[in-house]
């Protein structure tokens, strides 16, 4: 019986030490990836000062008993093409200028305001700065220090129909 002598081979020419040097440098790209997008994307959505804001609910809330009571309502039309938005209020307040807030849902960044000039009987216009697309909120008040109503809305643009906006007061219970 013959006895062959097999040397080992080099550890590099295994494959078990490449299976583990993949399972972490896959771990290390994965966790760099993740460092990169969490650093540059920043979201704006968490409130720095969550007592202020709850303070600042109960106004809110009584600018929107306020437009109940004063039967406010309005429909906003945004044409697409020109960016003209055209608002018919009624109900008992008919301020000269009327603030307009846009809030897109998932980004700060995209919030817009617009001023609208009274016209005549109830009518109000003003200019959007650029195309509108996509779901956004809408508030409308009148564009003074401290509003006494509000208004809110959703709009998807976007579309040939009027949105209407209306006082939202919330359940009590």
């Amino acid at each position: 019986m013959t006895l062959t002598s097999q040397s080992p081979q080099p550890w590099y020419k295994e494959f078990w030490p490449w299976m583990i040097l993949g399972v972490l440098a896959s771990s290390v790209i994965a966790g760099t990836t993740f460092l990169v997008l969490s650093i540059t994307s920043y979201d704006g959505m968490v409130e720095d000062n969550y007592y202020k804001s709850g303070l600042a609910i109960n106004q809110v809330i009584a600018q929107d008993r306020r437009a109940t009571e004063m039967d406010m309502a309005a429909a906003v039309r945004v044409d697409d093409l020109t960016g003209d938005v055209n608002v018919d209020l009624s109900g008992e307040a008919r301020p000269e200028r009327l603030l307009l807030t846009l809030i897109f849902p998932t980004r700060d960044d995209r919030d817009q305001q617009l001023i609208l000039e009274h016209v005549r009987d109830g009518h109000y216009v003003g200019q959007a700065p650029r195309q509108l697309e996509y779901r956004w909120y809408l508030q409308l008040a009148p564009d003074v220090e401290s509003p006494e109503w509000r208004l809110q809305g959703e709009a998807t643009f976007p579309s040939d129909n009027a949105f209407q906006m209306k006082a939202q007061v919330p359940d009590e219970g």
